[in-house]
């Protein structure tokens, strides 16, 4: 079964939202109207019924009143809806005197009159809705009687009947008016969200630069669309980072892959001595260690990079591995000449390895860069409550215009200098890595002849919360 659209979704829940409202307020109208009416007949006969008591308690006499009718008549003559009924308090059958336009209704002789105005609601012998003011009073000669004054209302149920056909006229008519401005409301109203549709319509992974427009957008809607565009804006810069990393990868691994072809080839072209089948034989093996460390590192920075591979983090001294980073590093600090100048202590929240790795990283590289009979410094110190561990080297500098782009996958300051210094480009990548890893970053600073300084900075235990196992990566 096909689902039905949110455009008739919420037509038609407006369209019985407003059917419901017209239909309230029609029922609501013909009942206050039903009820103004009832009061206005009730006051109209209550202040005829004042004038006919007046006039029966000025010195009448139960003689008198079946003999001088008109004396009451003049409160009735005028009034073809009234009608004028006085029945002897003993016997409900003898009447005195009727006076009006009606026949005289046995209905009449059966009503329930009191000694206090009482009024009764009925239907007489044509159908029509009548209102009777009863009492019974006593006249100047001690009798008593029923005085009872009745009203035809067929005026008020013609006027109430009016009412309800003119209103089964309109209803239709307005239910119809609601529902058809209740769809054209509601198709307006979500036209904006064609431009969505295109949006999505046109995004791919060959072309995400598509964005939705939020001009003249609702406020809700435009919310959304900022949202989504933002979206859109890390999917396309995802995108592109793996796509540049990609062919970065390609890059990197053709050559050594190209390198080790060549010589293979080259060397069995014809045929050769052992002492150059074993210098080929160790020339591959280097280019196959380069490409190992490159694949050891690409995996490595996939796993720092998603937290369902996480370890259990617990209390580092950073005093302490450092110590064993610069004991690993010794050897080669001395080979050029190097000192290394360790100062400060303190304690951070993480995985001591991960943490002997970035500082690793930083250590080779300003080992690596630095002029003989130089000194590499390593401090650690406490920072607006955070813990920084800093590398500083000189040498010769990083430029200016590599700074933003240091701790990319695959960057080098000097492409040919790095590659004959062993490195490949994933170093400080793996440590900016590691460092959001652990909710802190790295921070560079360097000028050219001058000091290169890298800051590892790790945030306070108990600010730090790690993502959950659970959480994908996004």
């Amino acid at each position: 079964m096909k689902p039905v659209s949110l455009s008739m979704r919420l037509g038609l829940s407006v369209m019985l939202t407003g059917a419901a409202l017209v239909i309230t307020l029609a029922s609501l109208a013909y009942l206050a109207l039903s009820h103004q009416l009832e009061l206005l007949a009730q006051q109209n006969l209550d202040s005829k019924f004042e004038q006919i008591q007046h006039d029966l308690s000025v010195g009448m006499s139960l003689e008198q009143v079946a003999s001088r009718p008109h004396v009451l008549l003049d409160s009735v003559t005028g009034h073809d809806n009234l009608n004028l009924t006085i029945f002897i308090a003993k016997d409900n059958t003898r009447q005195l005197l009727s006076i009006g336009k009606e026949h005289f209704d046995p209905q009449l002789s059966r009503l329930n009159v009191r000694d206090v105005k009482t009024f009764h609601t009925w239907i007489n012998h044509n159908g029509s809705k009548m209102l009777t003011l009863s009492i019974i009073m006593q006249l100047a000669d001690g009798n008593d009687i029923r005085v009872l004054l009745s009203s035809n209302r067929i005026a008020d149920q013609a006027l109430l009947s009016a009412y309800l056909k003119g209103a089964l006229v309109a209803v239709p008519l307005l239910l119809v008016f609601t529902g058809v401005g209740a769809f054209w409301i509601v198709r307006h109203g979500l036209s904006p969200l064609r431009k969505f549709r295109q949006t999505a319509a046109q995004t791919s992974t060959q072309d995400l630069s598509h964005r939705i427009p939020i001009d003249n957008l609702p406020m809700e809607l435009s919310k959304l669309a900022d949202s989504i565009n933002v979206m859109l804006n890390r999917l396309d810069n995802g995108v592109q980072q793996l796509t540049q990393f990609s062919d970065d990868l390609a890059h990197e691994l053709r050559t050594p892959i190209t390198n080790l072809m060549g010589k293979a080839q080259v060397t069995l072209s014809k045929p050769r001595t052992t002492e150059i089948y074993k210098t080929t034989l160790e020339s591959c093996t280097e280019e196959l260690e380069r490409v190992s460390q490159i694949v050891s590192d690409m995996l490595f920075l996939a796993n720092v990079s998603h937290p369902a591979a996480l370890l259990d983090f617990e209390s580092v001294d950073l005093d302490y591995q450092l110590g064993l980073v610069t004991e690993l590093f010794s050897f080669s600090a001395e080979e050029k000449h190097i000192g290394l100048r360790i100062s400060g202590q303190g304690k951070v929240y993480g995985d001591h390895l991960m943490i002997q790795r970035a500082i690793s990283n930083l250590l080779s590289n300003a080992i690596r860069h630095s002029p003989a009979g130089s000194d590499v410094e390593i401090s650690i110190r406490a920072e607006n409550g955070n813990t920084v561990l800093t590398v500083q080297n000189s040498g010769a500098g990083i430029p200016e215009q590599h700074m933003a782009h240091l701790f990319k996958r695959f960057y080098r300051v000097d492409p040919d200098r790095s590659r004959v210094l062993g490195g490949n480009g994933l170093g400080l990548a793996i440590v900016s890595s590691i460092m959001q890893l652990h909710g802190g970053n790295v921070e560079a600073s360097s000028k050219i002849n001058e000091l290169t300084r890298f800051s590892l900075i790790f945030p306070p235990s108990v600010q730090f919360n790690r993502p959950s196992p659970n959480t994908k990566s996004s």
